[in-house]
């Protein structure tokens, strides 16, 4: 069976009864039907939080296709259920974008999901609409008072840096012109879109700590210059009322279940190779208040997701996850031992002995972090059992655990082995980590610490835009944000053909964008886009609901 017909073949305990095994009453929550719900900021416990696990899930490069790190993340919260303990997921809500491009659907798979798998990844409770809407009635007041006589603040259109944004991969709105058609229609100028999950306002909603601190950083939003050369922020334009009382619900974590009945959180979604790639700090906050183990994972391979939930993420939230959790597939390691994508099925102790130089340097830098990572091999049925045992074998050379973990095809059974390795790691947490920068070093000294340190790069250049933004960085008393790097997941460096371990390499920012309200800088490298686009043949292809309203082509 596919994912959509094994999560169809499981009968759904109601919402309330899942509130119930975290010891929340019906009255507690906010019904969205009969499967999932909204929980209210009120349960969050910050001195039970401080006493519970938080576990990352990371991972090594990945693949096109993706290695599994939801799939892991829900098996691993099902294992840790499995053994007794009191534990929840908490995970990002998917992007359209990717469900009707490549993707298809990212609630996990096989017998490790979280449901109701078609509302999650489709609509689920509003959030992505939510904040669409925040995002864009920001944009549409900027353009009212670059139109507007009255209360004019002489914003100069072209410094505007805001753009609009949409929950669908369309290469198309990268750049467009708007107030085309006369003076009525506003002032002409270049924009263009980005997607939803790299909304400021995506970032901004996972980093915030409640409804005040939420306001404080809306109103924080750069938008650009006055004509006279004085800053613009969403505050100056009284964006942040409204902007707020879109985000009133969204907010808010929601409550869902895996396959096995197991408790999870699901909210927010910024992407890792373009924003802070984690949930947000109230569900993960919230998490840890209702369980003794709370799982989440950061998006892509751990030189990104990682990097950015431990020195953005947790610096900002005082968090500290107990253990990580280093996922690694077979066909990760071929692929990136020099074996072709279309022959990864295809058994290869040697092709996967030399991806192990990627696997090494994922782990070297955790453990720069203070953390020596648990390896989670996400097991498939094209593997073979002398490839998991060459892994099995290296990690141990290492002086690493690494743990074979079926967790598609068995689900929480699958992930006992792991979950007793994490309850062990935890057991010897670390009592604090070791972030890779202070908030003080310069803006290209953070840049440079994490190109150097957990990329590998010899030397970093800086482009024009890259210069010109450094300079305003330091107009605006910017210089103590951290850095969140936009970068390709496929590689070390910022050329996604450079597969393995990439060494001695020059790492090239060729702009920086300020998102003050989120409370970071994003350094460009290479060709990452912030709206991407559809491949040649999309998901949304396969994708149909027939006359009963039986959704087709999730997976």
């Amino acid at each position: 069976m596919n994912d959509i017909d094994i999560a169809r073949a499981v009968t759904p305990e109601k919402i309330q009864d899942i509130a119930a095994k975290l010891n929340i009453s019906s009255d507690n929550i906010i019904p969205y039907g009969h499967d999932k719900a909204k929980l209210p900021l009120e349960l969050i416990d910050e001195d039970r939080a401080g006493k519970s696990h938080l576990i990352l899930v990371t991972a090594i490069s990945p693949t096109p296709a993706g290695e599994g790190k939801t799939t892991m993340s829900i098996g691993l919260t099902q294992g840790l259920a499995k053994i007794g303990k009191k534990t929840i997921a908490v995970l990002r809500e998917p992007s359209l974008g990717p469900v009707f491009g490549m993707k298809g659907g990212a609630a996990g798979g096989g017998y490790s999901q979280v449901i109701p798998m078609e509302d999650i990844n489709l609509h689920f409770t509003g959030d992505f609409s939510a904040i669409e809407k925040a995002n864009n009635l920001l944009s549409a007041l900027i353009d009212n008072n670059i139109q507007s006589k009255k209360h004019n603040l002489g914003i100069d259109p072209r410094t505007v840096v805001w753009k609009r944004v949409m929950d669908m991969n369309d290469r198309a709105l990268r750049q467009i012109v708007v107030g085309m058609g006369g003076t009525a229609n506003g002032m002409m100028r270049q924009t263009g879109f980005d997607i939803t999950a790299a909304s400021e306002v995506m970032a901004i909603l996972c980093l915030s700590n409640d409804l005040s601190d939420l306001k404080r950083r809306l109103g924080n939003i750069f938008i650009g210059y006055t004509y006279d050369k004085k800053p613009v922020y969403a505050r100056d334009l009284n964006a942040v009322g409204a902007m707020a009382t879109l985000l009133k619900d969204a907010i808010k974590p929601n409550l869902v279940q895996t396959l096995e009945g197991t408790p999870a959180i699901l909210h927010g979604g910024p992407f890792a190779n373009i924003a802070q790639g984690t949930n947000s700090v109230l569900a993960t906050k919230m998490g840890l208040s209702l369980a003794d183990y709370a799982v989440t994972e950061a998006g892509f391979g751990a030189d990104l997701g990682a990097e950015k939930f431990l020195d953005i993420k947790c610096v900002e939230a005082g968090l500290k996850p107990s253990a990580v959790v280093l996922l690694a597939t077979v066909r990760a390691l071929k692929y990136h031992g020099g074996m072709a994508l279309n022959d990864l099925n295809t058994p290869s102790v040697n092709h996967l002995e030399k991806g192990f130089a990627n696997l090494d340097k994922h782990i070297e830098n955790l453990q720069q972090f203070g953390y020596n990572p648990v390896v989670a091999i996400n097991a498939f049925t094209h593997d073979s059992p002398e490839e998991h045992q060459a892994i099995i074998k290296h990690c141990k050379s290492l002086g690493v655990t690494a743990v074979n973990a079926n967790v598609w095809g068995e689900g929480g059974n699958g992930a006992k082995d792991l979950a007793k390795a994490i309850v062990e790691a935890c057991d010897k947490a670390p009592e604090t980590f070791s972030p890779m920068y202070n908030r003080e070093d310069a803006i290209t000294e953070k840049i440079e610490t994490i190109a150097k340190k957990i990329y590998g790069a010899k030397h970093v250049t800086y482009g024009n835009d890259a210069l010109k933004a450094l300079r305003q960085i330091g107009a605006l008393n910017l210089n103590h944000l951290p850095v969140c790097i936009a970068k390709t997941q496929y590689s070390f460096s910022d050329d996604p053909k450079q597969l393995g371990r990439a060494k001695d390499f020059t790492l090239n920012i060729r702009d920086i964008e300020i998102a003050a309200g989120a409370g970071f800088v994003v350094p460009i490298t290479g060709e990452i886009l912030r709206m991407p686009g559809l491949p040649a043949t999309p998901s949304a292809n396969s994708i149909d609901i027939d006359e009963n309203g039986t959704v087709k082509g999730l997976f």
